[in-house]
């Protein structure tokens, strides 16, 4: 990478900063490579460290960083190919379902969450966990939110904690007869936990993409799923569907 000096630009500076890092990374470095710490990275282009960090934020925005703790700064792998949106009526947990349940318990769920759950604010649900991994990667990490009336014979189910427990909270959700589903899609940035789960920094841009189930003419479940957006990319097709695709074009994204 050799020596830059940025000149006045109608631009913000960060953003011309962000193209000249781009020409690097596809022209002088391969995936997986560690990047000059910010010190010498800012020396060398000219910039002040904010203004190199604000560059650097909006390339792994772009998936074509990740930043990991004790790792630092490399050139991301190319996003990979996972189907976000589900097939119209298949509850969470069906067969051909790739989501792995990891645990649940019962929790009060966030206020937005039980608002469209028409809980009330204070009532605990069962908050079941799960991840997905694709190409032996974490992408994205789940809490599926379920009220006792959606699953009112599981009192009677002996199951112990943890994954066999999360397992029974599915089967009996199955029972009800899915009647439809809507997602909505929104940039944010990683909690501790979920970011601890995904293997990103705390803050780290994710897409969340929530999904009410309904049946029984009310909301029967609502998923709260947060997929690395380093990794990842949406787009919509004809169908409505929420997908991910892997895009073997770009050598570095």
């Amino acid at each position: 990478m050799g020596t830059t000096q940025l000149e006045s630009v109608p631009e913000p500076k960060y953003w011309h900063l962000k193209t000249v890092l781009t020409e690097a990374l596809d022209s002088e470095f391969s995936v997986g490579e560690i990047l000059p710490n910010e010190r010498d990275l800012a020396a060398r282009f000219g910039v002040a460290r904010a203004t190199l960090r604000q560059a650097l934020e909006q390339l792994e925005l772009e998936g074509r960083l990740q930043r990991r703790r004790g790792v630092g700064t490399s050139v991301a792998p190319p996003r990979m190919g996972v189907a976000v949106g589900a097939e119209q009526h298949m509850w969470p947990g069906a067969s051909d379902d790739a989501w792995q349940p990891m645990n649940t318990a019962l929790a009060v769920p966030p206020a937005a969450v039980a608002d469209l759950l028409e809980t009330g604010r204070d009532e605990q649900v069962h908050t079941v966990r799960r991840s997905r991994v694709s190409h032996g990667q974490p992408v994205a990490a789940e809490l599926l939110h379920i009220p006792d009336s959606s699953v009112p014979d599981l009192s009677a189910i002996d199951a112990p904690s943890g994954v066999a427990r999360a397992r029974a909270v599915l089967r009996e959700l199955q029972h009800l007869e899915l009647e439809g589903q809507d997602q909505a899609v929104e940039l944010g940035s990683a909690s501790a936990e979920d970011a601890k789960e995904l293997d990103r920094l705390p803050g780290a841009p994710v897409l969340v993409v929530t999904t009410r189930f309904y049946a029984e003419g009310r909301t029967a479940a609502v998923s709260v799923a947060t997929y690395r957006a380093d990794t990842c990319r949406l787009t919509f097709g004809d169908s409505g569907r929420v997908e991910i695709h892997h895009d073997p074009e770009r050598r570095a994204s």
